[in-house]
């Protein structure tokens, strides 16, 4: 059965970026995918990462991790996404990534009215681990499987949900490449505005060698 969204990316209020070269500076964001199982969250992450799909994914165990560097705003962003199992057995050990986590996508099956229905359960765990708690923290709801004809749950009744807690929500589909790509850069583009300022304060802070600055020798 699906699980709702989980949380994705690397923790840019940790203060972590990495230079891949002079003058790129990538910033690490932590999103952190929160759902129920068989929603098709690997496979989201899938086509999202890999541009890939497969119809016979086997349900996560455990975690892992995919990587993808993309630019928001001219601003070059490490995407660390962390793929967790959505069963109950996994709760206890996917609740430790929510805490270094910087956004955070919550997908449902619209084939699967429970997967929906349980969506206020599995964000309001999420919140209640999160660090900062904050209910404005960078998230997005996935409605995946649109390409299926036998949906339970309609686009008016999730649409209205998400803008009742003012999340973003995107109907996608992980088989055809519907959204996939627009609702992760959504979320990373929230996360970039959320903690700008915490970027820019570590880059000003950040010493920068040049030729002047370049330790001189000195005669013993």
């Amino acid at each position: 059965m699906p699980q709702p969204g989980t949380p994705w990316v690397h923790s840019p209020h940790a203060g972590s970026h990495q230079l891949l070269e002079p003058g790129f500076s990538v910033q690490n964001l932590h999103p952190c995918p929160f759902h129920p199982p068989s929603v098709g969250k690997t496979s989201l992450l899938h086509q999202y990462v890999h541009k890939t799909f497969y119809e016979d994914y086997r349900t996560t165990l455990g975690a892992s991790i995919l990587t993808k560097v993309i630019a928001v705003d001219n601003t070059p962003l490490k995407m660390q996404i962390w793929d967790t199992g959505g069963q109950e057995r996994f709760r206890s050990m996917v609740s430790t990534f929510y805490k270094g986590s910087d956004g955070c996508v919550l997908a449902f099956d619209v084939t699967d009215r429970e997967s929906f229905e349980s969506l206020d359960n599995w964000r309001a765990d999420f919140l209640e681990k999160v660090i900062p708690r904050d209910h404005d923290f960078p998230m997005v709801v996935l409605g995946n499987k649109i390409d299926l004809c036998d949906r339970q749950v309609s686009k008016e009744l999730a649409a209205a949900w998400c803008k009742e807690k003012d999340i973003p929500y995107f109907e996608v589909s992980a088989k055809n490449n519907i959204n996939v790509a627009q609702a992760f850069e959504t979320l990373a583009k929230q996360a970039l505005t959320t903690y700008k300022g915490i970027f820019e304060s570590y880059l000003t802070d950040s010493i920068k060698l040049t030729p002047d600055d370049k330790p001189k020798a000195r005669c013993c």
